[in-house]
């Protein structure tokens, strides 16, 4: 138990241990908890609430007299108290079992009384639980949903390396060099030796400058005991990508879920990318949506998911050659949408204009032998995990788990790498995702759909500029890409 406990308070930097206790007592406290605490658990958090507000009273008094509080007492208290807690539990339990129940065991009551716990504990928002945390260039709310899984690029881990070493100056100016001498050899370059995964740059990085730029408003070098993070390196080679492709821009793509709006949202009337996408419309920049929502045969899913846009495009009575610069890719890489010249409404652009001559070889055989297994994988994960399963949702070119009941990003995620290890003989590119609340296996995937689409509207990489989300670069894009 103490040792569960401060692993949760070690989650919680923003609070102390006092503060943190006092969280833990109203969360156990709630209307919700009754069912499953004792009438003598809940005196006793009130009388631990009196205690930990006499202790702040001793503390302040403490202060104005210049003799602080030492951390260890701090400790003490709060651990002594969960070990009061866990002595109570145990007696409670004893009671219980000393006295027959009509139905249920009490081992099965227990459980179930610890399931919905879990329940409650996943489906409460960050704030309610653990208060509101200062926000930083990498902002805690987005990595709750995103999970800490994602957090992984050896590249940017590689950059991270080296501030042990040196300053981050001294690291972008490394890194200049490196970089252009695996543009010139990208085989035999010193960074393809130190990273081996590294791709291909298709336009040069001016990592110094976009270092200055970023630490103008972060101070990063003016810090002297907490080194650069991970997303602080993302944010900076963001930065660098972003000048080298303006000026060569042709199309930019953007991901859809958790990238222009929230996972399972819709792009509305007024959402502040709206403006963005029309200006480079009109700049002669043009914007696909790539995303894994992928609705056969239905346009009008498709326009539902950005109604805000396609509306304001009718509202502004936009020329037809400049509407003729959006697209959405659908399914990952298997839907290609356009705006049609005469009801001004997405419409589905015919396969053959469109895909290349791999993806028009794709047998149906393969396709439903590709879902027929993912499927399969996906429920006996589920079973190992104890997950239950609400839905298995099936589609043309995909297959999806819908979870029954609240769950944790790191379950999902171990879904989706099993698929995408296990399904080793697939006949066809398959890609799994964790989509947040829900698990997807399509047919294809985003290389694929953007390599078709740049193919289509005959731009080159160093043209193309696309904005993913971190789950995407697990596969070869060969273009100039940011992760946001």
């Amino acid at each position: 138990m103490d040792a569960t406990f401060c692993s949760l308070h070690a989650g919680c930097p923003g609070l102390t241990c006092r503060q943190f206790a006092a969280k833990c007592i109203t969360q156990l406290q709630s209307p919700h908890s009754v069912g499953r605490r004792s009438v003598r658990k809940t005196q006793l958090c009130s009388d631990l609430r009196k205690t930990a507000q006499d202790s702040s009273v001793k503390a302040s008094a403490a202060t104005a007299s210049a003799a602080p509080v030492k951390k260890q007492d701090q400790e003490s208290f709060i651990l002594s108290t969960v070990s009061d807690m866990e002595e109570e539990r145990r007696n409670s339990n004893d009671r219980a079992s000393t006295q027959p129940t009509p139905s249920v065991s009490g081992r099965g009551s227990q459980d179930a009384l610890d399931s919905q716990y879990w329940q409650e504990l996943l489906s409460s928002p960050e704030p309610e639980m653990f208060g509101h945390r200062a926000k930083s260039a990498s902002d805690a709310a987005v990595l709750r949903r995103k999970g800490h899984l994602k957090e992984q690029d050896k590249m940017i881990e590689f950059l991270l390396a080296m501030h042990h070493t040196h300053t981050s100056e001294e690291v972008m100016q490394k890194m200049d060099r490196w970089i252009m001498e695996h543009r010139q050899q990208p085989q035999h370059s010193r960074l393809k030796r130190m990273v081996p995964s590294v791709g291909s740059f298709f336009t040069p990085l001016k990592l110094v400058d976009a270092f200055r730029e970023f630490d103008q408003f972060f101070a990063l070098s003016r810090r002297k005991y907490v080194p650069p993070n991970f997303a602080e390196m993302r944010h900076i080679l963001n930065i660098a990508q972003v000048h080298s492709s303006a000026a060569g821009l042709k199309l930019i793509t953007f991901d859809a879920d958790g990238t222009l709006y929230a996972d399972g949202a819709h792009m509305e009337h007024d959402s502040k990318m709206i403006s963005h996408i029309i200006n480079l419309m009109r700049s002669n920049v043009h914007v696909a949506i790539v995303t894994a929502a992928g609705y056969p045969g239905q346009a009008d899913k498709f326009e539902q998911r950005v109604a805000g846009l396609t509306a304001t495009f009718r509202k502004l009575h936009l020329p037809q050659h400049i509407m003729d610069r959006f697209h959405i890719m659908g399914g990952e890489c298997n839907y290609l949408l356009r705006v049609s010249p005469t009801s001004k409404e997405l419409e589905f652009v015919p396969d053959q204009e469109w895909k290349t001559p791999c993806m028009q070889a794709w047998q149906e055989e393969d396709i439903k032998y590709v879902l027929r297994e993912a499927e399969k994988l996906l429920l006996d994960t589920s079973y190992q995990l104890r997950l239950p399963v609400k839905h298995i949702i099936r589609k043309e070119r995909a297959v999806g788990l819908i979870p029954g009941a609240p769950t944790i990003y790191e379950v999902l995620e171990e879904l989706a790498i099993t698929v995408q290890q296990q399904l080793v003989d697939a006949p066809l590119p398959f890609c799994a995702f964790n989509g947040g609340g829900d698990v997807f296996v399509d047919v294809g995937n985003k290389s694929l759909g953007l390599e078709a689409l740049m193919q289509y509207l005959k731009f080159n990489p160093s043209q193309v500029y696309t904005a993913l989300s971190c789950s995407d670069l697990l596969y070869d894009l060969e273009l100039c890409s940011d992760w946001v």
